[in-house]
């Protein structure tokens, strides 16, 4: 362990005198304050007391900036003042503003806890039963390519875990294929790519002259990429933008794809809590599984499910036979068993009693409908409020045409802080906020706030 030595001297009642001439101090002409000692035992006038400081071995680690999303939390928790509004997390809230559990979360937990199930380790893979649902509701109970088990299911921590894991498959057998990611994206997919050496570039996506989907640059940036690429898509309400394509448009993206021998990769995080249903959410996914493309998806039931803690999703990918299923499952262990070992069973076993439970399952697709519901309530009265208040006559109906838990203002960044330093609405800088957090009775306050940080801060 490296030290420095550092001596702290109290001297009293000893004077600096000037070296006799010829001194072999050579020290200028001071005495030194420690005088020779007459006998191994003798006592001297100074005082000195000496410290001992370890420098630390990762003194050279810097301070990592907060986190972009997550951190817009702790400042909004710092704030004192009584209008702050929390618009950067995407998490459910009431109208209330306050966190929400599932009904259906409540009762599959108290059918686990009547069941008295252990807390055994699960298989690297993950729990069975969990695979088995969570494949049926991405793809469809009936869909040929769970009969003829071309589906590699691994049980994953959420989104962010399955996508690293994917991450990390790439990396391994596809060394030095490059990952296509929107431009704007979800702020985590960088880093996750970043940290498995993955390479990646952007495909245009959002078009701030229309607050829309930049559709011609999307389709000419997938044309232009090396053959074999993987193409990062969102399944459903888009992060941050919104913006999805139209069931025409997926047609013509999944064209492109094919040509160019690409491979898509799904990131799934809102599956029946954009829309409300489960199934036009998971279209785009089954619409190129259905053309006999190999795909990857991560799934995520932080959302729609509201298990935000609990890190359960599942990494899938889908492939040209059953053989090649089989090694792909058995890599993806072997990627996850140093990585984290295996994943937690308490998640997974609340997804397999909801999933899995027709009665629950029922009542689940009605939450979702009541939470997706609030969402659109809340969308359509702040454009009622920008409009309104708004008299120079902006047409603000992109808000309505965006669709799940956020919506893309179109705001700067020096507009996103003045939103935050003179209105107290903790947002993300890129203009994002998440309507999961705003309430009918805010959507004045808001829209107030936005026209001003628009038409006053350039």
């Amino acid at each position: 362990m490296a030290s420095a030595i550092v001596s702290l001297s109290s001297v009293s009642s000893i004077s600096l005198q000037p070296h006799a001439k010829g001194s072999k101090n050579g020290i200028g002409n001071v005495s030194s304050p420690f005088p020779k000692s007459k006998g191994k035992h003798a006592l001297t006038k100074v005082k000195c007391m000496v410290a001992t400081v370890k420098v630390s071995r990762f003194e050279g680690i810097t301070m990592a900036p907060p986190d972009p999303i997550l951190g817009v939390s702790e400042a909004f928790k710092a704030s004192t003042n009584e209008k702050k509004l929390n618009l950067g997390v995407g998490a459910y809230r009431t109208e209330e503003l306050q966190p929400y559990v599932l009904n259906v979360v409540k009762k599959a937990e108290n059918l686990i806890l009547e069941r008295g199930e252990n807390k055994e380790y699960l298989p690297i893979e993950g729990l069975a039963a969990f695979n088995k649902v969570t494949a049926e509701l991405l793809f469809g109970a009936d869909n040929p390519v769970l009969k003829q088990q071309r589906l590699s299911t691994v049980q994953g921590l959420s989104g962010t875990g399955s996508l690293r894991l994917a991450a990390a498959l790439i990396q391994r057998y596809f060394p030095g294929s490059k990952v296509l990611i929107s431009s704007p994206t979800w702020g985590n997919h960088k880093n996750i790519f970043n940290d498995a050496g993955v390479p990646w570039s952007e495909y245009r996506y959002y078009d701030p002259k229309t607050v829309g989907l930049d559709f011609e640059g999307m389709i000419a940036d997938i044309k232009a990429a090396p053959e074999g690429s993987f193409i990062l898509l969102h399944g459903c309400a888009h992060n941050p933008t919104g913006i999805d394509p139209t069931p025409e448009q997926w047609e013509i993206i999944a064209d492109v794809i094919q040509e160019k021998n690409h491979i898509p990769f799904f990131d799934v995080a809102y599956q029946g809590f954009a829309s409300g249903n489960l199934d036009a959410d998971a279209s785009s996914v089954r619409l190129f599984a259905a053309r006999g493309l190999e795909l990857i998806v991560a799934q995520s039931y932080s959302k729609n499910l509201g298990l935000y803690a609990e890190r359960i999703g599942a990494i899938n990918v889908l492939c040209s036979s059953s053989d090649t299923a089989a090694r792909v499952k058995s890599q993806l262990k072997r990627i996850a068993r140093p990585m984290y070992s295996n994943p937690p069973v308490h998640g997974a076993r609340i997804v397999v009693n909801v999933v899995g439970n027709p009665n629950l399952f029922n009542e689940w697709k009605e939450e979702m409908e009541m939470m997706a519901g609030r969402i659109k309530s809340v969308r359509q009265k702040l454009h009622d409020s920008l409009t309104a208040n708004d008299k120079s006559g902006k047409d603000w109906s992109f808000i309505l045409k965006q669709i799940g838990m956020f919506s893309y203002t179109g705001l700067s960044k020096t507009q996103s802080d003045s939103m935050t330093n003179k209105w107290h609405v903790y947002m993300t800088k890129d203009g994002r906020i998440s309507l999961a957090g705003l309430s009918a009775a805010k959507c004045e306050y808001l829209a107030d706030a936005i026209i001003d940080s628009f038409y006053n801060v350039s």
